[in-house]
């Protein structure tokens, strides 16, 4: 098979769809080396991402950038519909909701959530009327569609009016240099972004959905009632709609107990996990919830939201509250910070939940779904679901 992946998500800062596409496509590659696989992106590949791709995956990976720079404006809908053309793959994967516009081609899209459509308030506004116009229309045109859980499965049946048959689910897994790591090793990391020994972390992007305000309301409990002094590290790059956020820190007089790291590398986020009291998820949305189970893959434990898809992730071996609580997400957070016999049942526990899932998994039933398209049109069954 010859089979073309989106690689705009590793054009841009990486984010948790760049991870998945970059682990799924190089789990690809070591599971079927007989099989080819590009990367490709209008947008050109940083160069420690070329070196990442070379380094890590082997050769039947590489990443491409068509030369379409005056029809990058109009790359869904032309320029890589025009390049699939010439390429002759088998097949395109959307990693990231998108795929081309028109032709016969086989074509896979991953559908991570329904944020946009569910929850459009927590998202910027335009990127909201994008989704209502284009998600639709991407299920309809699509063979097939991957989405992580089956509470996203379900959703995009009723919402996008989509049959059980054409959806396809593949869990995902954390990334692979997500283990533990030795308490001491951890202290140049912290040391470096000002992070002290005992302290909460919260791994993510700053925005509504993440819901970071209950969680700091929840810190704000925790100062106010006990004798705790934790720190609370938030690690992650801003979003948007932060004010409100950022006044309540402020009134509630805890910002000097509240760090901001910014966005952090893969590195810093394992020691970060690694040596943390506890990391809180209080998202009030998640297609699959990565976070907590890399945070579980380090050790950490977790307390996280008592929502479809997170506790589909997590099982039995983290702590769920419900997002909007912040009194039992405060309750939740002391009981772990004052019982470290807790603490360690939990990390045991989510490191054994961790290990059930694996890129090699991932990649294993993706690589199932390619199969099936492939075969069902190379056997005459039309499976392309009212393509164009």
């Amino acid at each position: 098979m010859r089979i073309g992946l989106d690689g705009i998500p590793l054009a841009t800062p990486r984010t948790g769809i760049g991870h998945y596409t970059f682990e799924l496509a190089r789990a690809l590659a070591l599971l079927s080396p007989s099989d080819e696989f590009k990367l490709i992106s209008p947008l050109a590949f940083p160069p420690a991402t070329l070196e990442e791709i070379e380094r890590d995956s082997p050769s039947n990976l590489v990443a491409v950038n068509p030369k379409a720079t005056l029809l990058r404006r109009y790359w869904w809908a032309v320029a890589l519909p025009l390049y699939l053309q010439v390429a002759r793959l088998d097949l395109f994967h959307g990693t990231n909701y998108e795929t081309q516009l028109w032709n016969r081609r086989r074509t896979v899209v991953t559908i991570h959530d329904l944020s946009s459509l569910l929850h459009a308030d927590k998202h910027e506004a335009h990127l909201a009327r994008r989704a209502r116009r284009r998600l639709p229309l991407i299920a309809r045109l699509s063979s097939k569609i991957i989405c992580p859980t089956e509470s996203v499965k379900r959703e995009i049946c009723e919402h996008l009016h989509v049959d059980a048959e054409k959806v396809a689910v593949t869990p995902e897994a954390p990334r692979r240099g997500f283990r533990p790591l030795p308490l001491e090793e951890t202290t140049e990391t912290k040391r470096r972004l000002g992070v002290e020994d005992e302290f909460i972390l919260f791994v993510g992007t700053i925005e509504p959905r993440k819901n970071l305000l209950t969680l700091v309301r929840a810190f704000d409990e925790v100062m106010r009632h006990t004798s705790l002094r934790p720190q609370l590290v938030i690690a992650g790059r801003e979003g948007w709609l932060m004010e409100e956020l950022y006044c309540f820190i402020e009134n509630a007089r805890i910002r000097e107990r509240v760090l901001f790291t910014g966005y952090v590398n893969e590195d810093d986020l394992r020691a970060l996990y690694s040596s943390c009291r506890v990391s809180v998820y209080p998202s009030l949305y998640e297609g699959f919830g990565l976070p907590p189970l890399e945070a579980m893959a380090c050790g950490a434990p977790v307390i996280t939201s008592n929502t479809g898809a997170i506790m589909e992730t997590v099982g039995q071996a983290a702590r769920l509250v419900a997002p909007t609580d912040a009194q039992a997400l405060a309750g939740s957070i002391i009981e772990l910070l004052e019982d470290e016999t807790e603490r360690r049942r939990l990390s045991s526990a989510g490191l054994k939940r961790a290990a059930q899932f694996t890129w090699e998994k991932t990649a294993r039933l993706t690589l199932a779904v390619y199969r099936e398209v492939i075969g069902n049109r190379r056997g005459g069954q039309r499976t392309d679901y009212s393509t164009p």
